[in-house]
């Protein structure tokens, strides 16, 4: 298949990235057959396999089967393709744990044209398992989770977009995105503490609803999460977007286009994912005779966070142009600001200004090789949550991701594939207000095609982010080799 190496799970740096890139351009990678099954068996060593600070290395085997379909009709075509892929770490059997990890993964696109002017696109992405790389957003940035997570985590992306060429050289763009995540990790559960945690900030009571306060008086005590927020609390959700973009066509080479977009984030855990502990009546604002009283150091009480305290939507507006410089350079880029409001937040209702960003160049210097460099700017979301001094609990990053793609066919029969990525990315709101993380991730494969039907391949991933906050930092080193069959 022409993507084996990047949809075969462990080959690629930002794996979900480029299958959703794969999946978007729908019926442009269309097997001249109406089927093709193909599968892949490796054998690897991953030093790191939990993602963790704490390295626990492992050898192991992939085996990863898929079948794709394409159905081309006389308006409409048609296709669909699924991934199975089942990992066994060899250092987890020793040890009497659950060797295997599996993943599927369901993509279908439709592509049909109601008349020369009107065309329809829908594509959707899905993917059941507990690699992190598959969940990461397609913008290549930090993306909620970057360490193994147990149980059957599913992510599903779909889009829809309808193309209208109203004269010779204007046209428009109608689409709608959802993605919708959804973690196995859930049920955490609140206890009391004896005493406050160090570090107490003592927080405005009076701005604090009274239906949140756990009791009055010193028998309320003090109140925490038991073991800490779950993963479904955290980063169970629907992310929506509509957009309309106006476009023109000033010649062949060149197309300019301005464009609004409107995002809805909605999480949908219902659990507490965090708790803000205080003293009544303690405000550094207003007389000390408030709305409850004086300060008093003998009557504590907590606000308890929950997941729908995360919600927001944003605005962007944006502009953008492709150009075509010659034969086999191209160049895209779009800029905008989105307006971000976490308009759900009970305590500290933020809003924010940021731009966005989204930049490539490609270059096919020979046949059958080429170079791209991108840039993109916005925002996604994230399993730190811990609320800061004033209250507000941190409701996404601000990414910036760097990336360059290098194929590079060496003889006729041998291909070699580069990836690389920085991601910078800076917390909104919370304890972690402006931190900030830096991942490295490069991806090295070559490919060589034995016969018609099969090939063999060998590459590294380096993987190494880099943060201020205690256990999110971790340094992965895989290798693997492996051989393909295609029909």
């Amino acid at each position: 298949m022409k993507k084996l190496f990047v949809s075969t799970g462990l080959a690629a740096i930002s794996v979900a990235g480029l299958q959703q890139s794969a999946s978007a351009q729908g019926l442009d990678i269309v097997s001249p057959k109406a089927w093709t099954i193909s599968g892949t068996l490796r054998g690897f060593y991953d030093d790191n396999y939990n993602i963790a600070e704490a390295n626990k290395g492992s050898f192991g085997m992939e085996v990863s089967p898929s079948i794709s379909l394409n159905v081309p009709l006389q308006q409409t075509s048609l296709g669909f393709r699924y991934y199975y892929t089942l990992y066994y770490y060899n250092d987890r059997d020793s040890l009497h744990l659950n060797p295997f990890d599996q993943s599927h993964q369901f993509e279908v696109w439709m592509d049909h044209a109601f008349n020369p002017n009107w065309k329809l696109k829908f594509t959707d992405h899905l993917v059941l398992g507990q690699e992190p790389d598959l969940f990461k957003p397609s913008n290549g940035a930090q993306g909620p989770i970057n360490y193994r997570i147990n149980g059957n985590n599913l992510a599903n992306t779909a889009n829809i977009s309808l193309d209208t060429q109203w004269t010779r050289n204007f046209s428009t763009t109608l689409s709608y995105g959802n993605t919708y995540s959804d973690y196995e990790n859930q049920g955490a559960t609140l206890e009391s503490i004896a005493s406050p945690p160090l570090g107490l900030n003592l927080y405005d009571a009076n701005q604090i609803p009274q239906s949140s306060y756990s009791g009055s008086g010193s028998s309320a005590g003090w109140r925490a999460l038991n073991g800490g927020a779950s993963l479904s609390g955290l980063l169970d959700r629907v992310e929506q977007n509509i957009s309309l973009d106006f476009n023109w066509t000033f010649s062949p080479e060149t197309k300019i286009f301005v464009g609004y977009s409107f995002s809805q984030v909605n999480y949908l855990g219902n659990e507490p994912i965090s708790v803000y502990n205080y003293v009544s009546g303690f405000s550094p604002n207003l007389p000390v005779n408030g709305l409850f009283g004086p300060y008093d150091p003998q009557d504590p009480r907590s606000f308890v966070y929950n997941s729908d305290m995360r919600d927001s939507r944003s605005h962007n507006g944006h502009i953008g142009f492709s150009h075509q410089l010659t034969a086999n350079i191209s160049l895209a880029l779009s800029a905008g600001v989105s307006y971000n409001d976490s308009y759900n937040s009970p305590i500290q209702h933020t809003t924010s200004i940021s731009p966005s960003a989204n930049a490539s160049i490609s270059y096919t210097y020979i046949p059958g090789s080429y170079v791209q460099f991108g840039i993109t700017q916005g925002e996604n979301a994230t399993d730190v949550v811990a609320p800061g001094a004033d209250g507000s609990l941190t409701q996404y990053q601000h990414s910036t991701s760097v990336y360059a793609d290098l194929n590079h066919r060496i003889t006729e029969k041998l291909m070699g594939t580069l990836i690389c990525r920085y991601v910078y990315s800076a917390f909104e709101g919370g304890a972690a207000n402006t931190q900030t993380e830096s991942d490295y991730s490069v991806g090295i494969n070559f490919n060589y095609k034995i016969n018609r039907h099969f090939s063999a391949d060998a590459g590294y991933n380096f993987d190494d982010l880099i943060t201020p906050l205690n256990g999110r930092g971790f340094i992965r080193n895989r290798v693997y080799l492996g051989l393909s069959a295609s029909y």
